[in-house]
């Protein structure tokens, strides 16, 4: 027997203690042939049972992550993709028929295939932890639980719970799960072995749902409950879109996750769906974020204490988000009036998203109004978020690095005034960069980091490390007028625009871009990001790039209408939410590929110039920084997906109908 992933020993107690550290790798996946050893470790098991078996890993950073992706990739058609699964679902069928106690101890994160193999076990132990270790995230890959799981979730913790694992895709902590009855106990790090032990002597009765779920999962309840999950879905995702939370209730309503077939019907189904072209695209954005995740060198110096210049909502915000990522900050402002409503803002974040009394006050004590900005010589990074004007944010300069430590890094957080412009009146000017936040800091994970062609290495590094301290996404780019995101979204806002000027309602704009994928329609975003901020940028890439600016943006600016901040925009905002007007006609027929293709254009120019160098990390910072639709995979692959050729030629078409502004760029001929 080969024994590369796992070992397996059994002490005088006779308890086999089986251990999974895969041999090639950082983290414990479930890949193929790691399936195959473990089967054969349980047919040995079999053939010479022991007391009980206590499944555990020899990894410090966790039990197992999940399936391995890598192979999600070769697979070619739903057969492969069937014998893949049936092969996970048989082995771990064979753990959980073995006739001994099994206990599966969970050191860290359990996550898809790691939690359905520690579902299959009998019991579960997990660490003492407030992380959110245990997930069934396979949804974020167009897919399904696949080796029992959408059967076993359902039968330990019960409908309710199960689903909301499996929809949302989001993890919950070790608390959480002892609550809904995936983990039995919950114990300190050095206790794990006596724990395992006292569940292999005493093998308590197994968990199952409570009967209340039970019985919603019964025949005669099924389709109601069945009804809501779909209208929960409905609410959120668009099947054509992407499939598999409604093949998740299909298969649920119609076994009851209950039987062989159960089984034998989630195969087939992950197996249709991971063929999709929803799921390829999906795995590859998630190869392409960690793609983001492995910019900069892993040796550049930490940042450890970040100073910011202007509490305005975004300056605020980004000092209340490094504080709650564990930095230390100190936020400056001309005066204390004008600091506190970020602190305000700050208090709210942090009661939101640090539910310990204790660790919460950690956090608060982290961020320190500092008018008089002596925060400023400690600071490893200081990073300026003042209103956008030259000659102020010049002047600030000149005073911050009088007084900044050697080895400081300054970066702004400009939107629209080129790096190279502001960088003039600084003693090491090549160690200026740019770190572009976007609003609402706290939900959008993109983060441009940018540079001048001579922008030194290390300090690219640092920015690199920073961003990604702070559970963020960085794309580097090159400091040209709008970077990548705003450069984007600028056509396509303009061209929301142009389609209200000719007089179609604004609920039928947005309409059209949700119907292709996008989270949000353009005139929301507006609304959204800002009227004013949106003026703003307009005002910038229409001067750089000779292209005219709505008016009807100044208009509304000058009204005082800013969008949602001040309660009115295109829409109303009561409470943070828009009113859409009802009714309002019908929309043109090429709506879509007028507001898309504005943006797949301007993607193809952005590479053109290269503003960013690789195209998969421009698919990557759009689909992160706009959310264009992940399921379509980026600007580009979408392009290549629909036919350069096709796309180009109805862009041809779309200059004819509408005036030049949608000629193609000559950059089509690279891609």
């Amino acid at each position: 027997m080969s024994e590369n992933h796992w070992s397996l020993t059994t002490d005088d107690a006779g308890i086999a203690w089986l251990e999974i550290d895969k041999a090639d790798g950082g983290a414990n996946v479930l890949s193929g042939p790691v399936l195959m050893e473990l089967n054969e470790h349980l047919e040995a098991l079999e053939n010479d049972l022991p007391k009980g078996v206590v499944v555990y890993s020899g990894k410090k950073n966790g039990f197992i992550m999940g399936a391995d992706i890598n192979e999600f990739t070769k697979i070619e058609n739903p057969d492969q993709a069937y014998d893949l699964i049936r092969l996970g679902q048989k082995v771990l069928d064979r753990l959980e028929a073995l006739s001994c106690p099994t206990v599966a101890v969970i050191n860290g994160f359990a996550l898809g295939g790691g939690l359905e193999l520690a579902m299959a076990c009998d019991y579960r132990i997990a660490w003492k932890s407030d992380r959110k270790i245990l997930g069934l995230p396979e949804v974020q890959l167009g897919i399904h639980p696949g080796f029992g799981g959408t059967v076993r979730a359902v039968r330990i913790a019960g409908v309710r719970p199960a689903m909301q694992l499996m929809l949302t895709g989001k993890s919950i902590d070790a608390a959480k799960g002892r609550r809904i009855g995936l983990i039995d106990a919950i114990c300190p790090q050095e206790q794990w072995r006596d724990k395992a032990q006292q569940f292999v002597t005493k093998a308590p009765p197994l968990k199952t749902a409570p009967l209340v779920e039970r019985i919603l999962s019964s025949g005669i309840a099924r389709p109601f409950i069945r009804n809501v999950l779909l209208k929960q879905v409905a609410g959120k995702a668009r099947k054509e879109h992407y499939p598999a939370p409604y093949a998740m209730i299909d298969l649920w309503s119609r076994f009851g996750a209950k039987g062989v077939a159960a089984y034998e019907a989630e195969a087939r189904s992950i197996a249709d769906l991971m063929c999709t072209p929803t799921s390829r695209n999906l795995v590859r954005v998630f190869f392409l974020q960690n793609a983001l995740k492995g910019q900069g060198s892993k040796d550049a110096p930490k940042v450890r204490r970040v100073h910011v210049v202007g509490a305005g909502v975004m300056g605020g915000d980004i000092a209340s988000w490094c504080a709650l990522r564990g930095m230390q900050v100190t936020l400056q402002d001309r005066e204390l009036k004008y600091i506190e409503p970020a602190l305000e803002r700050a208090d709210k974040l942090f009661a939101k998203r640090v539910r310990d009394d204790a660790k919460r006050a950690e956090t608060r004590q982290r961020l320190n109004a500092d008018v008089e900005g002596a925060g400023v010589p400690d600071a490893d990074l200081i990073i300026e978020a003042i209103f956008e004007n030259k000659e102020a944010k010049q002047a600030l300069y000149e005073d911050l690095q009088a007084r900044m430590k050697p080895g400081a890094i300054l970066a702004t957080n400009t939107s629209s005034i080129p790096l190279e412009e502001l960088r003039t009146v600084l003693k090491e000017p090549l160690r200026f960069i740019g770190l572009h936040f976007f609003n609402p800091v706290a939900q959008l994970p993109l983060v441009e980091v940018i540079r001048c062609d001579d922008t030194t290495a290390d300090a690219l590094d640092i920015g690199f490390g920073f961003v990604k301290a702070i559970s963020k996404l960085p794309l580097e780019c090159a400091s040209a007028p709008g970077f990548v995101v705003n450069r984007i979204l600028a056509p396509y806002m303009a061209e929301a625009m142009a389609l209200a000027e000719e007089g179609v309602a604004l609920p039928e704009i947005d309409k059209a871009a949700e119907r292709f994928g996008m989270p949000m329609g353009p005139i929301e975003l507006i609304d959204s990001v800002g009227i004013d901020v949106a003026l703003g940028v307009s005002n910038v890439l229409g001067k750089a790039m000779n292209r005219p600016v709505p008016g009807r943006l100044a208009e509304m600016v000058e009204a005082g209408k800013l969008g949602r901040k001040s309660g009115e925009g295109f829409y109303t905002w009561p409470e943070g939410k828009p009113v859409k007007p009802e009714g309002g006609g019908k929309a043109p027929a090429d709506i879509e590929d007028r507001l898309i293709l504005a943006m797949v254009n301007e993607a193809v120019a952005t590479l053109s110039d290269r503003v960013v160098t690789d195209g998969d990390l421009l698919d990557a910072g759009v689909i992160f920084g706009t959310g264009f639709a992940p399921f379509r995979g980026g600007p580009l692959k979408y392009a290549r997906d629909r036919g350069v050729d096709t796309v180009t030629a109805r862009l041809v078409e779309l200059a004819a109908n509408h005036g030049d502004r949608f000629r193609p760029h000559s950059g089509w001929s690279d891609l």
